[in-house]
């Protein structure tokens, strides 16, 4: 089911629709011309991408800090920024070219982010959230966030059908709790998220 852009900017980026707006723009602009966004993406921006990273929005406590690894073009961390005003979003990308799409989307858009250039096992702060969509497998993608996961904090993994399969194949952290969150929100397509809790 497609959602379509004035339900999704009024029902959950409501503070900031107007910045929403303006992101999907230079999704759909520099977005492509950089090669962050595919050339096909360009009418699919809302319902494939924006929409796709509302639902794990909503999993997120309030007020925390958040770390979206591999953030590529913002998504889903420019998504949960915008959604969530409330949350001290951090995004860190290794590739160059991606850092200077999002800070020059960042200063574009007016909202408070920060942008680490770098991999995931490099950064040396904790978070209370870790999110990733479209990064890694959960086996290899688990050991390499862990220790950005602050005390009691957790990993949010967007997935697709191989979710449970991936929960499987992965060789369980000790003093963790892992839940499949399957989830449908308003008009929105079902979600499928991974979250691997600490639970010390």
């Amino acid at each position: 089911m497609s959602v379509s852009r004035e339900t999704l900017l009024n029902e959950y980026f409501t503070e900031r629709a107007h910045q929403t707006e303006r992101y999907a723009e230079l999704l759909a602009t520099w977005g492509i011309e950089r090669g962050l966004i595919g050339p096909r993406e360009a009418d699919r921006i809302w319902d494939r991408h924006i929409a796709n990273c509302i639902p794990v929005s909503t999993l997120i406590p309030e007020g925390v800090t958040v770390a979206d690894i591999g953030s590529g073009a913002g998504l889903p961390g420019i998504v949960i920024a915008l959604a969530r005003p409330d949350l001290r979003v951090t995004l860190i990308e290794p590739l160059q070219r991606r850092v200077d799409f999002l800070n020059e989307v960042i200063e574009e858009l007016q909202i408070p982010i920060t942008v680490i250039r770098g991999k995931a096992e490099s950064v040396k702060s904790a978070f209370a959230i870790v999110t990733a969509r479209a990064v890694k497998p959960l086996p290899v993608l688990l050991p390499m966030v862990w220790p950005l996961i602050a005390s009691k904090g957790a990993l949010l993994a967007i997935k697709g059908e191989s979710a449970q399969a991936e929960i499987d194949e992965t060789k369980p952290k000790t003093a963790t709790v892992t839940t499949l969150h399957t989830l449908t929100i308003g008009q929105l397509e079902s979600s499928r998220i991974i979250e691997v809790r600490k639970s010390v």
